[in-house]
């Protein structure tokens, strides 16, 4: 850590001389492949309102962590993250709604919920950091719960590429190629519930589907095939935490909203790009 802390004061930029600043851009560069990598195939599957829905269940998570008198919510909301997203799947898979409506029918449990729990235990005020998030609040060991996260999502996406893939392209065919599709999809969720809960702290319940759906989004307008898909998501997802951040830095603004604001600026300049092609 030292050695990188040195890199980063080296460069000609004066917000690298504090330390929260460091941990910030570290934190950002290894958050944002992550959320690049998962929203390519969160928005290849239609599921934009997932990350949503997993966002607005971590109110559920801090009263339960309140509820089991954690210090730190963390494993509480994980608990529900992983477990809500495994019933939204199950519900999903049966046909009798549509994908959007069962998000949003869990989304809207679990978020009551959580505030009633909240508000009845007068613990409201706990969740308002969970609100906007901040970046700048992450700390060494911080990094490294980032690091392994990162670290175990890149290795069971490795190995689940090609099937998340055809999952996402066709169904039926995947079904046909005697893919386990209910068993891929449910370690697809859960992959997207750890990242979504591990970081919402720092991000915020109010940012986070933003940042996993906008580098995708904006990546696939430009796109012309699959591997092309996920760096160019990945490249717009680095840039804009990048950008968002020296934002922040020079107008004292929140740089979870920062960067959302410059992915959005990406995903109108491809829309047009786009349009102009066609």
């Amino acid at each position: 850590m030292d050695l990188i802390y040195g890199v980063l004061e080296g460069l000609p930029f004066s917000m690298f001389q504090y330390d929260f600043m460091k941990n910030a851009f570290i934190a950002l560069i290894l958050l944002s492949p992550l959320f690049a990598l998962l929203g390519t195939m969160t928005v290849n599957n239609k599921m934009a309102f997932f990350s949503d829905a997993l966002g607005h269940s971590a109110f559920t998570g801090i009263a339960l962590g309140g509820l089991l008198g954690l210090n730190d919510p963390l494993m509480a909301m994980i608990a529900f993250g992983i477990f809500i997203s495994l019933v939204i799947t199950r519900v999903k898979a049966s046909g009798l709604a549509s994908s959007d409506t069962v998000i949003s029918v869990f989304s809207s449990m679990a978020m009551a919920l959580g505030i009633m729990i909240l508000t009845a235990k007068g613990g409201f005020a706990r969740i308002s950091s969970y609100l906007i998030g901040d970046i700048l609040t992450v700390g060494e060991k911080d990094l490294g719960l980032i690091f392994l996260v990162l670290f175990l999502v890149y290795g069971l996406w490795v190995y689940l590429y090609n099937p998340l893939l055809l999952l996402s392209v066709n169904r039926s065919m995947a079904v046909s190629r005697g893919i386990k599709t209910l068993l891929i999809e449910n370690i697809f969720v859960v992959m997207v519930a750890v990242a979504v809960m591990v970081s919402i702290r720092w991000v915020g319940i109010l940012m986070i589907n933003s940042l996993l759906i906008l580098p995708a989004a904006a990546a696939r307008n430009v796109a012309e095939s699959a591997r092309s898909y996920h760096w160019i998501a990945t490249v717009f997802a680095l840039v804009a935490s990048v950008i968002g951040l020296f934002i922040s830095y020079q107008f004292g603004t929140s740089a979870g909203a920062s960067i959302v604001l410059v992915l959005s600026a990406f995903f109108f300049l491809t829309y047009l790009m786009a349009r102009g092609r066609k």
